[in-house]
């Protein structure tokens, strides 16, 4: 699929075809994600999401990673724009729900998929948001934890591991680690737009979350009803730090705006 010029890697998951005509739920990768990041150490957590709770998924990797088209020359193109996640979430999105022919998704979002998702929600109407371990501010801990993986990347294995997921991993990685620790992202603050949103949200974190604290999720005030969910002995990858966890709240969140919706209809 072709999105804002850019051949996109695309996994698609039918429901079950007696499940109930459900909206279907799109993931949105973290910084350094791809399709295939979401399902790692045996573990398909998209398609248990959609197994459990009877809706159809759909996955893609943004530009630059998994194997999606690759930004020549990573460095010499240089950081993503500091407005890279609004851009993605006003621009890309839309455009890739139209081609998919989805309206009204379920957004679930992990890290900087998940700040997409509450983006795309602060203007378009969606059955729901959910976002795990959402950046709506920059805070100083996940400054210094990117910092760390950037050490990782240049003098330890990190590099190694993320290219099983990547075509062009130095792309993933330094338009990524160069824009997140660059002064003019120091300014990211998303929490005026997620006053606008109006559906259900689910936020979800990590209470050993290295890359924020709970003020992330504190901080999100939409117009519609929010559920907030702290994961203990979890970190910033709730899927794979708590999986089952993770998985229940996602379930249990999207059973009850399936009864809400349907006793507005009765």
């Amino acid at each position: 699929m072709k999105c804002h010029g850019v051949a996109l890697e695309v996994r698609h998951i039918p429901a079950s075809p007696a499940a109930p005509a459900l909206a279907p739920i799109v993931f949105l990768h973290e910084g350094l994600g791809s399709v295939a990041m979401w399902t790692q150490r045996g573990l398909d957590w998209p398609a248990q999401v959609c197994q459990a709770s009877g809706r159809s998924g759909w996955v893609y990797s943004r530009e630059g990673y998994g194997q999606s088209d690759d930004v020549a020359n990573a460095r010499a193109a240089g950081a993503l724009p500091p407005h890279y996640l609004h851009t993605q979430a006003w621009e890309v999105l839309p455009e890739f729900l139209a081609q998919a022919g989805i309206t009204h998704p379920v957004l679930l979002g992990h890290s900087d998929g998940a700040s997409i998702a509450l983006l795309y929600a602060s203007r378009h109407r969606v059955s729901a948001c959910i976002a795990m371990a959402p950046h709506v501010i920059v805070e100083d801990m996940c400054i210094a934890a990117i910092q760390q993986t950037r050490t990782a990347y240049e003098g330890g294995d990190l590099r190694q591991r993320l290219a099983r997921f990547h075509a062009q991993v130095d792309t993933a990685f330094w338009r990524w680690n160069d824009i997140w620790l660059s002064p003019a992202f120091r300014g990211l603050d998303i929490r005026q737009q997620c006053q606008s949103i109006a559906d259900p949200v689910l936020a979800l974190q990590g209470r050993q979350d290295a890359y924020g604290t709970l003020q992330q999720i504190h901080d999100i005030w939409p117009q519609g009803r929010i559920e907030r969910v702290v994961l203990e002995d979890c970190g910033h990858t709730p899927h794979r730090d708590q999986p089952a966890q993770a998985l229940a709240a996602v379930v249990d969140f999207l059973a009850s705006i399936h009864l809400e919706s349907q006793s507005q209809v009765e």
